[in-house]
């Protein structure tokens, strides 16, 4: 089976998280600066099958679109234009980055680990994508 790929898209930095081949377990694969995403995603997925996309969606408590939705919009263009045999799905990321500091928390991850910001990014892409897992059981 091919893996689950789950972006968590952010102006500077991008975390991503992907399924084991089985779809059953999400794991952080990386933090990457933004403008490196694509040239990462193409190398990445030459050596991986990769099934389908799943990319946080940024809207507000009250499902308006926050300032980060036309940049999550513009990356959703450009993965259907450079990967148009993958199809992609947006996922509710509202809390993902508070949840992630807590989960950090929890762990007992050191302050100055729980500090570097791409560790957030990382750990909230896993989530969605555990939690997509969850819901989505075959």
């Amino acid at each position: 089976m091919a893996r689950i790929l789950c972006i968590d898209y952010g102006g500077k930095r991008t975390g991503l998280a992907v399924t084991d081949p089985l779809q059953i377990i999400a794991s952080a694969l990386t933090t990457i600066d933004t403008k490196e995403l694509f040239l990462f995603l193409k190398k990445y997925m030459q050596s991986e099958p990769v099934e389908l996309i799943l990319i946080g969606e940024p809207l507000g408590l009250d499902d308006q679109p926050t300032h980060a939705t036309p940049l999550v919009k513009a990356a959703i263009q450009r993965l259907k234009k450079e990967f148009p045999q993958i199809p992609i799905e947006t996922v509710d990321e509202r809390y993902t980055s508070k949840m992630a500091s807590r989960a950090m928390i929890d762990m007992g991850m050191k302050k100055k680990d729980r500090q570097i910001k791409g560790n957030v990014d990382q750990i909230a892409a896993t989530m969605m994508l555990q939690e997509y897992l969850e819901k989505n059981q075959k």
